[in-house]
């Protein structure tokens, strides 16, 4: 919050990088996948059914999602499951969510 006193302002670098994690939430499949593991660790066949989008556009998607580190795979056999990164993916989501709801 601005309170009059010098603000720190994003370098270039900071400024590119925040812009892609917005970038990486402006597709709404990967809006779904990222609601979908709120839930929780899930496979990628489950993630398919759920958002509705073939097992190969979930997995294109989700590679977008592990290069900016809002989700990682763990591999069990011959199927990989995914979890969000950290609770600070959740964090911004639901905080977008949030403000998107509030009238």
């Amino acid at each position: 919050m601005y309170n009059g006193e010098n603000m720190t302002l994003l370098d270039e670098k900071q400024a590119n990088q925040l812009a892609e994690l917005f970038s990486a939430l402006s597709d709404p499949s990967r809006v779904r996948i990222i609601a979908t593991l709120l839930e929780g660790e899930t496979n990628v066949g489950a993630l398919a059914k759920i958002v509705g989008i073939s097992e190969s556009a979930i997995s294109h998607q989700l590679r977008t999602l592990r290069q900016m580190r809002l989700v990682r795979a763990r591999r069990q056999g011959r199927e990989v499951y995914y979890v969000l990164d950290d609770a600070h993916v959740a964090d911004i989501f639901q905080r977008s969510l949030d403000h998107i709801k509030h009238k």
